[in-house]
């Protein structure tokens, strides 16, 4: 959030954080296969938002129910909701869920994210952008977009 500038979303609704997850003495056994579902991945989606002081799961742009995986195929899916149509962030935020996912996830998994249909004003655009491998790696390679991206994935003391 830069100081001095307008909020596009100045008064957003705040919804609960889900908590956390209890681990099973089986998911904890190292010998075990443990196959990623769709809890895990959306655990790993502590994201904070690029406008607010709130994780996107406190905005409800992430849900769990918005989660797909199929460890078997190798595949995860996230939708996610901005909180207003014609939100300016909606790249920056689904950036930072793929770039989450990547630095967190086997090499193995195909990742898609998109918005959540009808949604967003502009979700064909931002979607096409989150889709191509070479966008993103170029976006990652601005330093200064880069450094926006990491700091949505620290750590915020909450």
């Amino acid at each position: 959030m830069s100081g001095g500038t307008r909020l596009e979303n100045a008064n957003p609704v705040i919804f609960q954080r889900s908590g956390q997850r209890l681990h099973t003495a089986t998911e904890e056994d190292e010998d075990v296969h443990d196959p990623i579902d769709d809890r895990e991945i959306f655990d790993i989606l502590s994201i904070n938002d690029p406008e607010h002081p709130l994780s996107l799961e406190e905005l409800n742009v992430v849900e769990q129910i918005r989660v797909k995986v199929n460890d078997e195929e190798s595949t995860v899916g996230v939708e996610f909701t901005p909180t207003i149509p014609h939100c300016s962030m909606a790249t920056l935020i689904g950036l930072s869920i793929k770039v989450k996912l990547l630095r967190s996830l086997p090499e193995r998994f195909k990742i898609d994210v998109h918005i959540t249909p009808g949604s967003h004003a502009s979700e064909e655009a931002v979607n096409k952008q989150l889709a191509d491998k070479e966008r993103v790696a170029a976006a990652l390679e601005n330093s200064s977009l880069l450094e926006v991206v990491n700091q949505c994935l620290s750590t915020r003391t909450i």
